[in-house]
């Protein structure tokens, strides 16, 4: 990406939302890296056997509380190890303490907000922003308006309140424009 923007050419990364697409292979990973895959998201909106996801519909379903289990730690080491960030868009807040204990590399949030101004699953609390930063991880706003506002209808002042306020918690090398356009209207 710094090549592609010293060039004055644009550049994006390959990601992968839901870290059930792995089963429970690190083969799988190991393939999608060489595919070039440079992030995965752990969890979507349903759990995976080793990461919880912050979803209220999986809430009802297989919810461990745990977070993370021991092989979701070995998925974190080995994701380091091959240079793909861990997203934690989606992730319940147990599963992102703990990939915050676990792994060697920052994080990121590709697509969720503040959740100190929309009360939310799955937007990010101040004391984890404050993690993230430690960690020298970043959180990218969604462009949702069930993540900007908590309603259907968001402006792009809304966008904007939530910028300002991981900035003003996280500091301004932790926040950035994340959108999530999948499933807006």
């Amino acid at each position: 990406i710094e090549n592609a923007h010293r060039a004055g050419r644009i550049a994006s990364l390959v990601g992968v939302e839901g870290g059930h697409s792995l089963g429970a292979s690190l083969g799988v990973l190991r393939a999608m890296y060489d595919l070039g895959v440079r992030y995965l998201t752990l969890t979507h909106t349903c759990h995976t056997p080793w990461a919880d996801s912050s979803s209220a519909a999986a809430s009802d379903s297989n919810t461990r509380g745990e977070g993370l289990t021991e092989f979701g730690k070995v998925v974190v080491r080995e994701l380091n190890r091959l240079g793909i960030l861990v997203d934690l868009s989606h992730a319940a807040h147990e599963t992102v303490l703990a990939v915050l204990e676990t792994t060697r590399s920052p994080v990121i949030f590709s697509h969720s907000s503040a959740q100190a101004l929309c009360n939310t699953s799955r937007n990010v609390p101040d004391h984890i922003l404050k993690l993230v930063a430690e960690n020298g991880g970043l959180v990218m706003v969604s462009f949702y308006a069930d993540f900007l506002t908590c309603t259907t209808v968001a402006r792009m002042e809304d966008v904007m309140r939530h910028v300002t306020h991981i900035r003003d918690v996280a500091g301004e090398d932790h926040v950035g424009i994340g959108a999530g356009y999948d499933g807006i209207n």
